[in-house]
């Protein structure tokens, strides 16, 4: 995930190329990650592809330590 990032951010300095300020940089990089967090909040399955599979598992291996309600 980190890297993803790291290639996204990576991209959007490299297509614009020059920024006259540094407050410019910082407001496209900011625009950059919150686009990337709001597709990852609307899509449920890139925040946790594998959590119900997870959540049915934790029964089976941690009975013991599970109080079922």
């Amino acid at each position: 995930m980190i890297e993803s990032m790291n290639v996204r951010l990576r991209k959007v300095t490299r297509n614009r190329g020059h920024f006259p300020t540094e407050q410019a940089a910082l407001k496209v990089l900011y625009l950059a990650v919150r686009e990337q967090i709001e597709q990852r909040a609307r899509d449920p399955n890139l925040v946790a592809p594998h959590w119900k599979n997870t959540l049915n598992a934790f029964p089976l291996f941690f009975e013991d330590r599970l109080s079922v309600r």
